[in-house]
């Protein structure tokens, strides 16, 4: 899909700013949203820095497609697309995320949000307008290594969206950490799927090795990892069934 310019125009003669949230837009995938056929709708911005992050483009970046665009992209896909993901950067720091989630549920959509956890207003917000069919979850780190890996000092913002996920009881959702073994041990691993399963979640705990290659730069540049993950001393420690991807 193509990119088109933001439009700026002055606010003293009754116009307004045209909004160009998104990044890009991915327009079919099988593997993104759990028996869906979708697309994928890239929203600038985020509000942690990550340093294995292979987005850096799209938290730096800014949009460059309009909401006009996007819809009339969904209107052609209509009958060939069920699904529609809004991924990042972080979807919920874009502050229309609700609004445009409501005309994307009323063209037939099924919509999945990937999240960090950093807004759970706007996560109760789209439970609450039954906006959301499914979430995928990053749990970043324990509160101990949180600033280290996300850069930010805001774990109790995505504690808080944890705990309301895990009550909600209203959709499916996932979890899953990306792991780099120079931020991340195993015993941290084991003590978020401990964290987990104390919170109540009991589905399938999803653990992805960052991937450092020339091909793919980080938000911070890190080199590759210096060792692999003992996946036998995760399953053996964890509560939960883990799925290493």
């Amino acid at each position: 899909m193509g990119a088109v310019a933001p439009v700026e125009r002055n606010a003293r003669h009754g116009t307004t700013r045209v909004a160009t949230p998104f990044y890009a837009v991915t327009p079919f995938t099988m593997l993104d949203f759990p028996d869906r056929i979708a697309c994928i709708l890239w929203i600038a911005g985020c509000n942690m820095r990550c340093g294995y992050c292979h987005n850096p483009q799209i938290v730096l970046g800014r949009g460059s497609i309009d909401e006009d665009r996007v819809i009339e992209f969904l209107t052609r896909r209509k009958g060939l697309l069920d699904g529609v993901v809004f991924s990042g950067g972080e979807a919920t720091s874009w502050k229309h995320l609700a609004r445009f989630a409501a005309q994307v549920k009323s063209m037939g959509f099924a919509i999945k949000l990937d999240t960090n956890g950093l807004r759970p207003d706007v996560v109760q917000c789209l439970l609450d307008e039954q906006l959301v069919d499914r979430i995928a979850l990053d749990y970043k780190a324990p509160q101990s290594h949180f600033h280290k890996v996300t850069g930010v000092t805001a774990y109790s913002r995505f504690s808080a969206t944890l705990d309301l996920l895990c009550t909600q009881g209203k959709i499916l959702f996932d979890v899953r950490t990306t792991v780099h073994t120079d931020l991340l041990d195993e015993e941290a691993i084991v003590a978020m799927a401990n964290d987990l399963f104390q919170r109540g979640y009991r589905g399938v705990y999803a653990i992805q090795s960052a991937v450092i290659d020339p091909d793919r730069p980080t938000l911070d540049g890190l080199a590759a990892q210096s060792r692999p993950l003992d996946m036998e001393r995760l399953r053996n420690g964890s509560p939960l069934q883990l799925e290493f991807r």
